[in-house]
């Protein structure tokens, strides 16, 4: 039997941001402390409400980790006093890596999170050093659906903040009963049904596959041999769970 993601106990985790559907705060998960990160879909979305719901939030960064070209115009402005960072996270340029993926249905999946962390440590590493570098207050990390750029950078995060391998498992499938009205927005709704079916034909979950990946990665293990300094993760560590740093 295909294991079953458990109900979420946190549900004042899930943020109502006007224009985005997939938006949840790390807070109460391991030892991540609320208000420090925040997982979503693309901002570029929100409506003006979105944006203050997010600023009352105490959002002051945002990290878009998307592809030049897959950035749009914005719904509507973004606040005076968020700083808004812009690192690609997927290396979409390696086609050497990317194109076998492209038409595998394990793309779009925890699948290629092995494959992927053993490839790109580096991107992998200038992210954890942008988000321990980001200015105070909270900071909100998006890609497209929030999904699974969004969802390394979950990884990274909640293993680095004590998280269970369950609890990570379970965040991310949270995910997926999300992905209708995102794929709805951007014409490409289909594609939730088909990646539905492709779980069920090889009998397996986001849930059952993302806890795979999360009983093997080591969040200190793997940024000290991705060249990320000490410090920084210290940093970026005190910065998730709210404790001075070491």
């Amino acid at each position: 039997m295909t294991a079953a993601a458990p109900p979420d106990p946190h549900t004042r985790r899930h943020l109502t941001w006007d224009g985005c559907f997939n938006v949840r705060d790390l807070g109460g998960l391991g030892h991540h402390t609320p208000g420090a990160f925040v997982r979503a879909d693309s901002v570029e979305k929100l409506t003006a409400e979105g944006w203050a719901a997010a600023h009352a939030h105490g959002v002051r960064t945002v990290l878009d980790l998307r592809n030049d070209d897959e950035r749009g115009a914005d719904a509507a402005p973004r606040p005076d006093g968020i700083t808004t960072v812009r690192l690609p996270l997927d290396g979409i340029e390696d086609t050497a890596f990317w194109e076998p993926w492209f038409t595998d249905w394990r793309w779009g999946t925890p699948l290629h999170y092995r494959p992927f962390l053993d490839h790109f440590p580096e991107r992998v590493a200038a992210t954890a050093e942008a988000l321990a570098a980001a200015a105070p207050g909270g900071v909100a990390f998006h890609c497209a659906a929030g999904r699974d750029r969004t969802g390394l950078v979950s990884l990274l995060l909640l293993s680095l903040a004590g998280a269970t391998p369950e609890e990570i498992a379970a965040d991310y499938a949270l995910s997926e009963e999300r992905m209708a009205p995102v794929f709805t927005a951007v014409g490409r709704a289909e594609e939730v049904a088909q990646l539905a079916a492709a779980y069920r034909s090889h009998a397996t979950s986001p849930y059952a596959e993302m806890l795979k990946v999360a009983r093997w990665f080591d969040a200190p293990a793997y940024l000290a041999a991705a060249g990320v300094p000490e410090t920084a993760v210290a940093a970026l560590r005190a910065r998730a769970t709210g404790q001075p740093r070491d």
